[in-house]
C-alpha cells in the first residue's frame, strides 16, 4: 500500500492527495490535469453502494478503526480517499446459514450499528439522501445499508417492513441463488434449483411493490434476465443495480448487456429520471481474459474448500464465510491484476451505452479479496478513478454525477415515488381484486 500524503494549496484551501515519493527523490509537481482532478474528486460527495466490511465486524471482529489487514477499507483509507458515503452490505451466505437468516441479517445490521456507536465523532449513520448530506456537512462519514439477497426476508413482507425501519434502503432480489420468489443469474441455468415461470411469482411482485411504497430501492444486481426485465414492468420507481458491470465487455452472467443497461435508464414511471449502474470493481466481472483464469482454476479451488469444510465438520467446528474467502483468494492471488483502465473502461461504456446519468460506483469492497484492478486496493484509491476519468475528457460535473450525484437523484426519486404510493389504497397482487369477489 503506498502512503498518502496531505497537502493544502494556500490559494484554495482545499486538501490535495498525492504519491509519496522515496526520500532520495524529489518531489514531483502536480500537472494542471492532476491538480484539477485532484480539486473535482475532494470537493464531491462520494458513494459507494457496495462494501461487505460487516462481514468483518462479525466474524473477525474487525473495527473500523483498525488498520487494514486483508481489507479494503477502514477510517483512514476512506478519509484519504474522500470516501463520503457507504452502503454496508447486509449478505448472508445462504448455505452455511440456512434456516437462520433472519438472524444474521439481524447480526450484520446490528454490527453496523455497533460501528456507528463506536465512532461517533467521525461516522454517522443515515437513512436518506438528505441525511447524506448533512454528515457530509458535518464532515463525518455516512453509513447506510442495503440487503444483498431476498431470502434474508424469508417470505416475508413483514420481515421486509421490519428491516426497512431498522434502515436498509435497498434490496438485491437475489444474490447468487434463486430464492421462492425471483431468479438469479447464478443458478439460472441449474434444473436441480426450481425457477420462478415468469421472473417473479405474484408474491415477488408484492415485494417490488413494497419496497416502491417504503421507499427502498429495488436492486437487480445478481438476478436472471428474465427477472430483470419482468421486475422493470412491476416496479414504479427508478431501480439500481448496486454492483454490477457491462457484459459487452467482460461476458459474465452476472453483467448487464446494452439492452439492460438502456432500461435501467429508462427505469421507472413516465416522469421517471431513470435509475442507475453502480459499477462493479471485482476483476471477474472487470476483465474477461482475468475471468477465463479463474475459471480454469475453479474445480482446484473447489476442491480445497470441501477439504477446509470438512475438516471444520470433523472437529466439531461452524467454518465461517471469511475462512472460505481466504482459500478462495489464495488461488484467485495466483492471477494477474488488470489494469486501472479496464474498470474506466466498464465506466465509460455504461455512460456511453446508458448516459452519464446513470452510472455510479459499487466496488464491492471486503466482498472480493484483494482480486481488484491495479492501483485499487482500498478506498484511499478512489481519487485514480477521478483522474482517469477526466484523463478521458469527463468533465467535472459528469466526474460528480458518477462519484455519487446520479446515487442522491434516485434515492430521492425513490422516497418521492413512496410518499405517492402510501396515499393509495392498493391490495396486494396475491389478494384477490375486488371486482374478482364481486364476480362469485
Amino acid at each position: 500500500m503506498r502512503t498518502l500524503v496531505l497537502l493544502a494549496t494556500i490559494v484554495l484551501a482545499i486538501p490535495t492527495m498525492i504519491v509519496a515519493q522515496a526520500p532520495t527523490e524529489p518531489a514531483k509537481k502536480m500537472t494542471p490535469k492532476r491538480q484539477s482532478a485532484d480539486l473535482v474528486h475532494r470537493t464531491a460527495l462520494v458513494i459507494d453502494t457496495h462494501a461487505d466490511t460487516p462481514q468483518r465486524f462479525v466474524d473477525e471482529n474487525f473495527d473500523l478503526a483498525d488498520p487494514l489487514g486483508d481489507g479494503n477499507l477502514n477510517l483512514e483509507s476512506l478519509h484519504n480517499g474522500n470516501l463520503g458515503a457507504e452502503f454496508f452490505s447486509i449478505w448472508v451466505e445462504p448455505t452455511l446459514y440456512k434456516g437462520q437468516y433472519a438472524r444474521r441479517t439481524l447480526e450484520l445490521i446490528d454490527s453496523v450499528k455497533q460501528q456507528v456507536a463506536k465512532h461517533p465523532g467521525r461516522v454517522m449513520f443515515v437513512a436518506t439522501p438528505e441525511g447524506i448530506e448533512y454528515a457530509h456537512r458535518q464532515h463525518k462519514f455516512a453509513v447506510l445499508m442495503g440487503i444483498e439477497g431476498g431470502h434474508s426476508i424469508e417470505n416475508s413482507l413483514g420481515l421486509l417492513r421490519e428491516y426497512y425501519a431498522l434502515g436498509v434502503r435497498y434490496m438485491t432480489l437475489t444474490w447468487a441463488n434463486s430464492n421462492d420468489w425471483a431468479d438469479s443469474s447464478g443458478d439460472v441455468n441449474d434444473k436441480t434449483v426450481p425457477h420462478t415461470k415468469e421472473g417473479l411469482t405474484e408474491f415477488g411482485k408484492d415485494v417490488v411493490y413494497e419496497m416502491n411504497r417504503l421507499g427502498m430501492m429495488v436492486d437487480i444486481s445478481h438476478v436472471s434476465d428474465r427477472t430483470f426485465f419482468r421486475t422493470l414492468v412491476i416496479t414504479r420507481a427508478p431501480v439500481i443495480a448496486s454492483h454490477s458491470a457491462a457484459r459487452a465487455i467482460c461476458d459474465a452472467p452476472r453483467n448487464m448487456t446494452d439492452d439492460m443497461l438502456r432500461a435501467v435508464a429508462n427505469s421507472g414511471g413516465p416522469n421517471s429520471k431513470g435509475g442507475v449502474i453502480q459499477v462493479n470493481f471485482f476483476s471477474g466481472f472487470l476483465s474477461q481474459q482475468w475471468r477465463d483464469a479463474q475459471k480454469a482454476m475453479e474445480p482446484e479451488a473447489e476442491k480445497a474448500v470441501q477439504a477446509l469444510k470438512d475438516k471444520a465438520k470433523t472437529d466439531g467446528k461452524q467454518v465461517t464465510y471469511i475462512e472460505i474467502s481466504k482459500v478462495q483468494r489464495s488461488f484467485a492471488d495466483r492471477i494477474p491484476r488488470p489494469p486501472l483502465s479496464i474498470l474506466i473502461d466498464h465506466i465509460d461504456h455504461i455512460a456511453k451505452v446508458a448516459g452519464v446519468d446513470h452510472v455510479g460506483l459499487g466496488s464491492d469492497f471486503d466482498g472480493v479479496g484483494g482480486q481488484l484492478p491495479e492501483g485499487i486496493d482500498s478506498t484511499a484509491d478512489l481519487p485514480k478513478i477521478t483522474e482517469a476519468l477526466m484523463a478521458r475528457g469527463y468533465s467535472a460535473q459528469d466526474c460528480r454525477k458518477i462519484l455519487g450525484g446520479n446515487l442522491l437523484r434516485i434515492f430521492r426519486e425513490v422516497e418521492q415515488v413512496a410518499k405517492q404510493l402510501q396515499a393509495e389504497d392498493r391490495p396486494r397482487i396475491t389478494e384477490k381484486q375486488p371486482f374478482d369477489k364481486w364476480q362469485k
